[in-house]
């Protein structure tokens, strides 16, 4: 009869060192994940600007879009069962987590027919300044020195953007810029939320439920106004399927996969490259050729810098983390 192998704790040890990398290797890093999402939510603003449906109509179907390509991969598998794993507090902070995804679209694509692209989407992605102090007063995270130095030259950054089109416009351009600014507190909620959530639920089980509770909410919001149901040209729903398709299930669903892996504040910060990108696809597309002006172009440099400054001085991402900082275990993947 053959021994049984002892196995010593640093076999142990190297054996579950060896399945984390593994495991590990298979996951799309964070941060390229990071970049895909900033690049296709880039497009939202200039695909917005193609259609003249209403905004609340817009928003509403882009939701509905999303919660329908989603709920077949939501109804397969564990997902279901992970969400009924939730207590019942937390799915109403997750239901809370949808509405203000709702209240985010809904200010800022109205915003987008107030004021500029640029400043439009400068200040809706001011929300890693809101996402900074919610992160420390509901999870205990918040940025280190060269973090902050990274947020706050971004903020700088759009800020300048967000000014240069001010100083162009009237009364209309202002009420445009504060709903610019509601949709970055709102965003940064939904985002800080989905931090706390998504340590216990997988992306397809934390998302599906939210985006569903923001389409109703939007849906229900553009019905009382006559704008939901609409005969809308062929052209208003190949933007909404766009919009669907883009800047929702992949900008969207890609930040809420970071949200395992990064502080809240630092997903955020990516939303700030979101009017660089959004400003030079404005001004590219035949269709809407909105040049950028020199200030815009340097108040995009400042905001890339701060980008990558408030990266660079981030922690190691490859490990997945709890808002408190610990490991998250197997059995929440």
């Amino acid at each position: 009869m053959v021994p049984a192998r002892v196995v010593k704790p640093s076999d142990r040890n190297l054996w579950e060192n060896q399945l984390t990398d593994a495991s590990s290797m298979r996951r799309p890093h964070p941060y390229v994940v990071l970049a895909a999402a900033v690049l296709a939510v880039s497009w939202a603003a200039p695909l917005i600007r193609l259609t003249v449906a209403p905004a609340l109509a817009i928003a509403a179907w882009r939701l509905v879009l999303s919660s329908l390509i989603l709920l077949p991969l939501f109804l397969r598998g564990t997902h279901v069962a992970a969400w009924r794993g939730l207590g019942t507090r937390d799915r109403w902070i997750a239901a809370v987590a949808g509405v203000a995804l709702a209240v985010h679209f809904a200010s800022w694509i109205t915003s987008l027919r107030l004021t500029s692209v640029a400043a439009s989407a400068a200040l809706v992605s001011l929300s890693p300044v809101f996402a900074w102090a919610l992160s420390h007063l509901f999870l205990g995270e918040r940025p280190n020195r060269v973090q902050a130095a990274g947020i706050v030259l971004a903020v700088a950054g759009a800020a300048v953007i967000a000014l240069g089109g001010a100083r162009t416009g009237g009364r209309a351009v202002l009420l445009g810029d504060l709903l610019a600014l509601v949709g970055a507190a709102c965003g940064a909620a939904y985002l800080v939320i989905g931090r706390r959530l998504r340590a216990r639920l997988d992306l397809v089980a934390y998302v599906t439920p939210v985006y569903a509770v923001a389409a109703a909410v939007l849906l229900a919001w553009a019905a009382s106004r006559g704008e939901a149901f609409r005969p809308f040209a062929p052209a208003d729903w190949a933007v909404f399927a766009a919009l669907a398709a883009g800047p929702m299930l992949v900008g969207h669903t890609g930040f809420n996969y970071a949200l395992r892996y990064l502080p809240a504040y630092t997903v955020n910060v990516g939303f700030l490259a979101e009017p660089v990108g959004a400003t030079l696809i404005a001004w590219v597309l035949p269709a809407i050729a909105e040049a950028p002006s020199a200030t815009d172009l340097c108040g995009g440099v400042i905001v890339l810098a701060g980008v990558a400054l408030t990266l660079s001085g981030g922690p190691r991402a490859g490990a997945e983390s709890s808002p408190s900082g610990g490991r998250v275990s197997d059995e929440a993947r």
